[in-house]
């Protein structure tokens, strides 16, 4: 045939076969091969497919029949398909559209393709049919050309848009027939295995209710016989019911029954059953109803906490009240459990060591209730607090929950250890998930993920623990009663080393009291210059260490009893690790002995100050600042220094001293240091580095300093004193507004200590240095 020049209109994801009709949305591109189609050639126009890679080799010849408006007013044309054509070469042509050479191509039609085309028509009657698109049969009966019905092929919704591109750019008749021949009946196939699957789905579920129905027939003729369940089965209707007479609420009997019915009514290959039989024995296994009677004996519950525990009066008091208001309430025949704020939550905060852990077993103890310890150092996930929801594997109630159900009682005695080490991450904030449960005007309805029951939680005593109160949230923090534990004194550790320490050691190195035997000047002597601590482990560390040596002396033949006294420690354990060095530290110029608080308790912290030549105060204040320390302590430096500067008349300091570079150093400078509370420290230093006085060695001091000269308040007085104590310093300065706190302070740490208050910190300097050489003048050295 002839070659001829038409415009070109290219579509996307359309393949347009001969036969076809289609209605296209026309762009600019588009609309100008139409245009160019009605006005140069006899509306005949080539449509080709645009293809990524390559230009497509073949079209197909349509012829525009209409040109309008969708409904939505963007332009369309109808085109008819009507030959297949084989692209050539571009040309130029009329208007704005591309034209292409064009050769039509002459599809021959053998007896074979016939055959095949008719094979191919039984194939489409068969698609139909399983459509019942019976109209669209009897169009294919009619057909009688075999190129037009292998073409018919471009209507078909199960062949790709890369299939169809296939089937214009084969021209042979005979091998497009057989190609959408293999096509259909991979289609056909593959329906019918879809069927097949379907009829089975069905039929295995008509299976499971005719199962279902056979089960409950057979339950109905066991009852009728009075016959039970098989043997292996679980009855969990009963043991619900069961649970009624122990007092379980309404709402989890109903929430029981229901996922009950639903275990009825599930076949045994369900996964769901599994599911329904965990979540039920979980919720089973609570001791619901399940109450131990608490001690009514005030009296004797102190005892048992005496007899556990060395000191700690505040903590052993709360827990009295508690057990005296409960009790009186019992007398009066009010309600004692249940209910909102009815339960307790005491945080017991303070240095490790002093016997937070242990004091809560002793408590329950001491109430005659169940104890159970969770454990909450390194929990990041909040779901360990709340459980995680049953649509999960391997879902699980929460630790909460948990320890309900390992305690066997509804109002145990909860020891939530280390609260302050619970971290945060992606998984949630475990802190916010204890909100609840440390509410005691929420807590009585109390929602696990896991059981999505309300467990009343107001008569579970909870007693947390932590060594820093600042890590905790503020929200948290606020909903428990804190008890702070500030450390023992020297007494306090050699009462407890001798009451209750050495009597667990002799028994754990298989010693009596008769073989072996400390004295109280050993004692003492551990306490003071062996160990410098808060609480009393080091201390217990020592005393192991101490008998594990004399049990190897007494297996070596050394005769019993062994008496240990202070001048055998050296030889048993060594010489002592901690030996008064404030006088030494602070016998030059600009050394100050401050008064600190850490996580493991109270410590001394030395504040050293040099001067060098070097730039002035337009330099940075001309002030160096070295030790690791935080902004807050900074800040404190720069005050005090600024301080010195606008007093230095009232002081005796020299102006022109202060002109040189001014170091501060805080040793230890491997351990950060932060807080505000050394600025009294940090003044009194300068002014002994700028006056040539020593501060004077037996003097600690703690504070915090204004502008003004102003002593502020700080925390943490107690802990301060005691580590004052225990550097044997003899006086300390502490804040006027920090008075009252030294009721807390014991008597003999008062007893030792010389302690002044102040609001000036002109007061702490002339106390704190030591006086002027006579005659000499007040000078810079």
């Amino acid at each position: 045939m002839s070659t001829t020049r038409l415009p070109v209109l290219f579509v996307t994801d359309l393949v347009v076969l001969p036969g076809m009709v289609v209605s296209l949305e026309l762009d600019d591109s588009s609309q100008a091969a139409i245009d160019a189609a009605r006005s140069s050639s006899d509306g005949k126009l080539l449509v080709a497919p645009r293809l990524e890679d390559r230009y497509a080799s073949y079209g197909v010849v349509a012829t525009v029949e209409r040109v309008g408006r969708f409904s939505g007013g963007s332009p369309a044309a109808v085109l008819k398909a009507e030959q297949r054509a084989e692209i050539g070469s571009g040309v130029t042509g009329p208007g704005a559209a591309l034209w292409v050479e064009v050769e039509p191509v002459d599809e021959h039609v053998s007896d074979h393709a016939r055959e095949l085309a008719e094979e191919y028509k039984r194939l489409v009657v068969a698609v139909l049919q399983r459509r019942e698109a019976w109209q669209v049969i009897d169009q294919v009966h009619r057909m009688t050309d075999p190129a037009a019905i292998a073409d018919a092929a471009g209507y078909a919704p199960y062949l790709s848009t890369e299939r169809k591109r296939e089937l214009l750019e084969t021209p042979d008749v005979e091998q497009r027939l057989a190609t959408v021949i293999a096509w259909t009946r991979e289609h056909l196939a593959e329906a019918e295995l879809t069927d097949k699957i379907g009829d089975d789905v069905r039929e295995g579920m008509e299976k499971t209710q005719r199962e279902y129905l056979l089960r409950q027939q057979l339950a109905a003729i066991r009852k009728e016989l009075g016959e039970g369940e098989p043997e292996g089965s679980d009855d969990y209707r009963a043991r619900v019911e069961a649970l009624v007479e122990r007092g379980v609420p309404d709402d989890v009997r109903a929430a029981l029954l229901r996922e009950v019915d639903k275990l009825e009514r599930s076949s045994d290959q369900s996964p769901e059953t599994a599911w329904i039989r965990t979540w039920l024995d979980t919720v089973l296994e609570l001791p619901w109803g399940v109450r131990t009677e608490d001690l009514t004996d005030v009296v004797a519950a102190r005892g048992v906490l005496d007899a556990d525990h060395h000191g700690l009066d505040e903590v052993k008091e709360r827990i009295v009240e508690y057990l005296a208001v409960r009790a009186r309430r019992a007398e009066r025949g009010l309600q004692v459990v249940g209910g909102r704020g009815s339960g307790a939550v005491i945080l017991l905060a303070g240095p490790p060591g002093v016997g937070k852990t242990s004091l809560g077993e002793s408590v329950a103890r001491s109430m005659g209730r169940e104890f159970v310890r969770v454990a909450l150092g390194g929990v990041r996930d909040e779901a360990e607090i709340r459980g995680h929801r049953r649509t999960y594997v391997g879902a699980l109630p929460g630790r909460i929950v948990r320890a309900i159900r390992e305690s066997g009682s509804m109002n145990p005695v909860v020891l939530l250890d280390e609260i302050d080490k619970v971290g945060a991450d992606y998984r949630g904030d475990p802190a916010a998930a204890l909100l609840e449960v440390l509410d005691p005007a929420q807590n009585h309805t109390f929602r696990d993920h896991y059981l999505e029951l309300d467990l009343d939680l107001s008569d579970v005593l909870f007693i947390a623990t932590a060594n820093v109160v600042d890590q905790i949230p503020s929200a948290l923090l606020d909903r428990m009663e804190l008890v702070t534990l500030d450390g023992y004194t020297e007494d306090d550790k050699v009462a407890i080393a001798r009451d209750f320490l050495l009597p667990r050691q002799l028994e754990r190195a298989a010693l009596t009291a008769d073989e072996v035997t400390l004295t109280d000047a050993a004692l003492h002597e551990l306490a003071a210059d062996y160990t410098r601590e808060a609480g009393v482990r080091q201390l217990e560390r020592l005393l192991a260490k101490a008998l594990r040596k004399a049990a190897t002396r007494i297996a070596t033949g050394e005769p019993t009893p062994l008496a240990i006294d202070r001048p055998d420690l050296k030889a048993l354990l060594g010489r002592p690790r901690f030996t008064p060095d404030v006088h030494e530290r602070t016998s030059v110029p600009g050394v100050a002995t401050g008064l600190a608080v850490t996580g493991l308790g109270g410590d001394v912290l030395f504040i050293e100050a040099s001067a060098s030549d070097g730039t002035g105060p337009e330099a940075g204040g001309g002030l160096t600042l070295t030790g690791q320390l935080g902004d807050v302590m900074k800040e404190s430096a720069h005050i005090a220094l600024s301080f010195v500067r606008s007093h230095a008349a009232e002081l005796g300091v020299d102006p022109a001293f202060l002109d040189r570079r001014i170091h501060v150093h805080v040793p230890a400078g491997a351990v950060p240091k932060d807080g505000p509370s050394a600025g009294v420290t940090m003044v009194t230093a300068l002014v002994s580095l700028a006056t040539g006085r020593p501060v004077r060695s037996e003097v600690g001091m703690t504070g915090e300093v204004t502008l003004n000269g102003r002593v502020l308040p700080i925390g943490g007085v107690k802990q301060k004193l005691l580590a004052a104590q225990r550097a044997g310093l003899s006086e300390v300065f502490v804040p006027l507004r920090n008075e009252p706190d030294l009721d807390d302070v014991p008597a003999e740490v008062l007893e030792a200590l010389t302690v002044h208050v102040v609001g000036d910190v002109l007061d702490v300097v002339r106390g704190a240095l030591e006086p002027a050489a006579a005659g000499a003048e007040v000078t810079a050295a």
